[in-house]
Order: structure tokens, then C-alpha cells, then sequence
């Protein structure tokens, strides 16, 4: 995996990605850690506060999202 690559020759930085398996990692892994932002829809908008939260995130915003932009969800039709 690259990211052990990175960590192995002292390598600092930041990993985003929306594959919540990426998240196990850090149990393998004394020097990461799992952080998220916390976001809301807001008048049809993602808004985030920008705080960085321990832990994996809780909560998805895809559906959320898709109905924003007019996408039909799964189930609503």
C-alpha cells in the first residue's frame, strides 16, 4: 500500500476519501488516526463547520445530496 510506503520513509500528510474500508488501516497503523468534519444541508447547500472530530464518520450526505441537485433516490420515485 502507498500510504505504508509513505509512513515508512517518515512521511506526514493527510488521506481523504469516501471508502470507509481505508478506515480499518489505522488499526494496523500507530500513526494514523481517523478524523472527520461534521456537515449539514443547509437550504439546499453542504455547509461544514470545519472542526476536525476523532473517529470515522457517522453520518452520509450522499442521498442528501443527490435530491439537492434534483436526482432521483432509490425508492422515492
Amino acid at each position: 500500500m502507498p500510504i505504508r510506503a509513505l509512513l515508512a520513509r517518515g512521511g506526514i500528510g493527510l488521506v481523504t476519501t469516501h471508502d470507509l474500508a481505508l478506515t480499518e488501516f489505522v488499526a494496523q497503523v500507530s500513526a494514523a488516526r481517523n478524523v472527520h468534519f461534521q456537515d449539514d444541508m443547509r437550504d439546499g447547500r453542504l455547509a461544514f463547520d470545519y472542526h476536525l472530530r476523532d473517529g470515522v464518520v457517522t453520518k452520509s450526505n450522499a442521498l442528501d445530496l443527490m435530491r439537492a441537485i434534483g436526482l432521483p433516490v432509490t425508492g422515492e420515485e
